[in-house]
């Protein structure tokens, strides 16, 4: 922490400049020559990639209708099976870390969970901590972003220590609220009576009643259907889950790519604007930008650079962490409209887990001083070590995320 007060100067003395739109020096340069490339994109060009972000839109739903419909088609006990590996509150947690981490999209993850207890082949208390997983998974890419300054041990510090804040932010939610949940399921039961007080009334669709998805939605799964409808009855709806599961990683993925081209050089803009001005503006700026971009990655991987380069403090970076966390619940809710029949109500609930416990997480750890200190603690003493020992950085994201994840569904999931 004492070594983080010389780098707040210099924060300091760049912000007036970054804010004012001068590139600073230290490497921001291209970025704002990014940011004038996107904005200097052809009418036509734009026009196109605005067709694409709905097009993308259209294949996630289509996407959740696909796997939907893959788990009808393997019947209840065949569904069943293929979760009962993920029981075990543990190794749906493992689960949700690994399967994040090696696919790099929560959403995707969080999704497929949603659409499997929409589709009955999940039970609500299974889901729950795979999306608690997949929460904590997603932050090993920003904390990739950082490496990008490894040759600089000041600016790698400055920048890892701005990434792993959402590591550990990400991490203590997980400690507080994973064995809050196990004893007594706070989550499921608030989200089970949210979900009954907004579910068939004015406030909230009723995705039963949404008929014009279905129609927009059918040619798509019928195609896809009667394209694995050649192999066994088993193997069919298998292979429309895996499509189904394909697509929505391509929809998310290639949806923050082409909002990231067309909207992130003003949404960088707003967001570095906010950050020095208000924590709270800045949260709400993080998820605002990541309701936009479909992605809580690209929001605090945007920041990376500029806190490597000093103009950002970790500091600063924190709220944004946090509001990004909230923003990326909205894709999944917003998923789980696509679900009809008598288990989308429950998907829906599956959803309103996600947005709660990150409410939750910003009210207990953000907002109430006494918790608040401690990521960043954590991850600026984290970035100091690893700056003078760079192995240290490899052995903890090799462990906490991938060698822990995967022991315990090997020991317990699976022996």
């Amino acid at each position: 922490m004492a070594e983080a007060t010389p780098d707040s100067g210099q924060d300091k003395s760049h912000k007036r400049g970054d804010v004012s739109g001068r590139a600073p020096s230290g490497g921001s340069a291209p970025a704002a020559e990014s940011d004038a490339g996107a904005d200097q994109l052809p009418a036509w060009t734009k026009a196109l990639g605005w067709c694409g972000v709905a097009g993308l839109i259209y294949l996630l739903i289509c996407a959740v209708s696909i796997i939907s419909r893959g788990f009808a088609g393997l019947g209840s006990d065949a569904a069943h099976t293929m979760f009962a590996f993920a029981a075990h509150p543990w190794v749906g947690l493992s689960v949700g870390i690994l399967g994040t981490v090696l696919i790099q999209s929560s959403t995707t993850t969080t999704a497929i969970a949603v659409t499997a207890v929409g589709s009955g082949a999940l039970p609500i208390q299974g889901a729950i901590p795979i999306i608690l997983g997949a929460n904590v998974g997603t932050t090993v890419t920003t904390s990739l972003v950082a490496l990008t300054f490894i040759g600089d041990r000041t600016e790698f510090r400055r920048a890892l220590g701005a990434s792993t804040v959402h590591d550990f932010y990400n991490w203590l939610a997980l400690l507080i609220f994973f064995p809050i949940e196990l004893i007594w399921h706070p989550l499921k039961h608030i989200s089970g009576t949210l979900t009954n007080a907004l579910y068939g009334t004015d406030w909230l669709p009723n995705p039963a009643h949404l008929n014009f998805i279905r129609a927009a939605t059918r040619p798509v799964e019928h195609a896809v259907i009667h394209a694995t409808s050649h192999v066994s009855s088993t193997l069919g709806p298998l292979f429309t889950i895996v499509i189904g599961a394909a697509l929505i990683l391509v929809a998310v993925r290639y949806l923050g790519k082409l909002l990231k081209l067309l909207m992130v050089g003003r949404a960088r803009d707003i967001l570095i604007k906010a950050v020095g001005r208000n924590a709270y503006l800045a949260m709400a700026s993080g998820m605002g930008v990541t309701v936009v971009t479909q992605s809580s990655t690209i929001t605090t991987s945007v920041l990376v650079p500029f806190a490597g380069t000093g103009i950002l403090t970790p500091a600063q970076v924190y709220p944004v962490v946090v509001g990004s966390n909230l923003g990326t619940t909205f894709t999944v809710v917003f998923a789980a409209f696509a679900g009809v029949g008598q288990d989308a109500k429950i998907g829906l609930q599956a959803a309103f887990v996600h947005l709660i416990y990150n409410l939750f997480a910003i009210v207990v750890i953000y907002v109430i001083p006494l918790l608040r200190p401690v990521p960043l603690f954590c991850a600026e003493n984290l970035a100091r070590v690893a700056s003078e020992h760079r192995w240290v950085l490899a052995v903890y994201l090799g462990t906490v995320f991938v060698a822990l994840p995967a022991l315990v569904i090997v020991l317990v999931g699976v022996l």
